[in-house]
């Protein structure tokens, strides 16, 4: 899978995919470059059957600082002041954080440094969330008179909502501990066994079908948007279809047998 300089790409024997933002000079901002490079990769990665899990790491001490604000303040020197580039920055901005959530394969975030407004967003986007203790996570936009709305949404969907407008309104660091008792990451550990953690658990997932995994994980995301007895009655129809398919029957059937599963991914 080819990448660009600042988005580093390895997948390993197990399947999984380690993505890793290489523009440490910019703070892993957001940029144009970043964005496409994102998108072009988390769309391969999505229809590549050898990639069972991606994770997604950085380089630097910030994970990602967000958008590029020298880029996007470039953008007002044009005759509108820069409303159809900002128009079309938040776009691509908001397809990248979408094609995670839709993407098939579980995305993991590894988080070890300052995460802050769509740097925010891209953790608050990714299925799991791990950060190491000295990590910390901000929508700081009110400081300079920009509410983080688009970090918002990402962000509403994974913490409650007090918690969520108190980032919001604020604009203040949380801790690592803080993000993980609110919902924003699911667990903590020391720098030094951040990547081991995030593998171990990366490696327990990409054992699984992965044909069951993308079935869950769209299910998921789809039913939670719906009223109670539509979810139910989606979710049901999902379960027919999963246990007719292939993987299924063989992962029922050795239970029964009490034996080790040999999936298909169908």
């Amino acid at each position: 899978m080819m990448t660009d300089d600042i988005l580093l790409s390895d997948l390993d024997r197990d399947g999984i995919l380690r993505l890793t933002l290489n523009d440490a000079r910019r703070r892993n901002a957001l940029s144009e470059a970043m964005l496409e490079a994102l998108g072009r990769v988390m769309a391969e990665a999505g229809a590549d059957p050898a990639v069972r899990v991606i994770i997604l790491a950085a380089n630097g001490p910030a994970y990602c600082a967000g958008h590029d604000l020298k880029e996007m303040t470039a953008g007002r020197a044009d005759p509108d002041r820069g409303r159809a580039y900002f128009t079309k920055a938040m776009a691509r901005c908001s397809r990248v954080m979408q094609a995670i959530v839709n993407c098939p394969k579980p995305v993991v975030a590894e988080v070890t440094g300052i995460a802050t407004a769509a740097g925010c967003q891209l953790v608050a986007s990714c299925d799991l969330a791990l950060a190491a203790e000295t990590a910390q996570f901000s929508t700081p936009g009110v400081h300079i008179g920009l509410f983080c709305s688009t970090p918002m949404v990402a962000l509403s969907r994974n913490v409650g909502n007090k918690h969520a407008m108190e980032m919001l309104l604020t604009g203040d660091m949380v801790s690592a501990t803080r993000a993980a008792e609110i919902g924003l990451v699911n667990r903590v550990a020391p720098p030094e066994a951040l990547r081991e953690a995030t593998m171990a658990l990366a490696r327990k997932i990409a054992s699984k079908s992965s044909m069951t995994l993308a079935t869950g994980k769209r299910a998921f995301y789809a039913q939670r948007e719906m009223p109670l007895a539509e979810a139910y009655d989606y979710a049901s129809q999902v379960m027919v279809e999963n246990m007719l398919a292939w993987d299924a029957e063989e992962g029922i059937g050795a239970f029964i047998e009490k034996r080790a599963p040999e999936w298909q991914d169908r």
